[in-house]
């Protein structure tokens, strides 16, 4: 093969078709994609076996083996199936079942309860040891079980890779804190931002933008990750793909460490959807050259368009 060859570790921006996504899938995804969930489903999941038991799951599989063209553009297809369509079930999705999806739920419903009690706005920076010793602490939360700490922690240090996220891996431990003499509240929004380049980037937009555009979503600690991801496989039946599609699982998302979401005054909900492209917030970011969304439309991270998420 012969050109320019793109690898997982470099960051690519903007859509990316041809010949850059052939060089990149056979760099990311040397296996098909197919099997590899095929067998983390058949094998790891249905046998009964912890599917969060190991670190990675280059352990669990043989080295891959080159794909034919054929079969190859084939996947590319049904990846990019699977990113249009990423709030719907697929073949090959990992799904927890049982016991797994009992401690789903239970954690889900402990970490509502934790937020209700530490606070929305300072929910979003709360550390794992703080979150777990406030739940001690408080009755109406009530203490995380051990089985339920070793649910959290297995989550948190599988391989992503497993559901079909292929993004970095910026936060690395699940006790992760967040310096509060680093971060800002902002003012109206119940959310923070780092000093420095992300309260920079974030004023610099107001400024260019104008009061239409406002904070929807900023610091995201790991509890908070955990929260966000966990509730949507929760509302999905334990699918952890299709979480993964629309959230970073926790200590995958640049929430943590710089990145920030933006949307128009008076869309709602909307502003996390694709008609955000619609909105003269958009049209003028969109003209702004030092602007960079993180997931751009057809990414190859297993993540959705994420027109939204101002990259830092």
């Amino acid at each position: 093969m012969q050109g320019r060859v793109l690898t997982c570790d470099q960051n690519v921006e903007g859509p990316i078709t041809g010949k850059d996504v052939t060089d990149l899938f056979w760099g990311c995804m040397k296996m098909k994609r197919r099997d590899f969930l095929k067998a983390a489903t058949a094998g790891v999941l249905l046998s009964g076996i912890d599917p969060f038991s190991f670190a990675s799951a280059a352990q669990l599989f043989p080295p891959p083996q080159r794909l034919s063209q054929p079969d190859f553009d084939g996947h590319i297809k049904d990846y990019l199936h699977k990113m249009d369509n990423f709030d719907h079930p697929h073949s090959g999705d990992i799904i927890l079942e049982n016991k797994q999806l009992s401690l789903l739920n239970a954690c889900v419903s402990r970490l509502k309860r934790l937020q209700s009690m530490a606070g929305h706005g300072n929910f979003n920076i709360l550390s794992f040891d703080e979150g777990l010793a406030i739940a001690r602490r408080y009755p109406k939360v009530g203490s995380f079980t051990k089985e339920e700490q070793d649910f959290l922690e297995k989550i948190f240090y599988s391989d992503s890779a497993i559901y079909g996220f292929w993004g970095e891996k910026p936060i690395d431990s699940i006790t992760t804190r967040i310096n509060e003499r680093k971060v800002v509240n902002i003012s109206g929004s119940g959310n923070y931002l780092y000093k420095g380049k992300p309260r920079e980037m974030y004023e610099k937009l107001r400024k260019r933008v104008g009061d239409q555009l406002y904070l929807t979503s900023g610091i995201r600690g790991v509890v908070k990750q955990f929260l966000l991801f966990l509730d949507k496989a929760h509302i999905n039946n334990g699918n952890l793909s299709l979480a993964s599609r629309s959230l970073a699982p926790p200590g995958y998302s640049y929430h943590g460490i710089a990145d920030f979401d933006v949307g128009q005054t008076g869309f709602g909900a909307l502003n996390f959807t694709g008609k955000f492209t619609t909105t003269e917030v958009f049209k003028k970011l969109e003209d702004m050259d030092y602007v960079t969304i993180r997931y751009p439309k057809d990414n190859l991270k297993g993540v959705r368009f994420e027109p939204w998420h101002i990259k830092v």
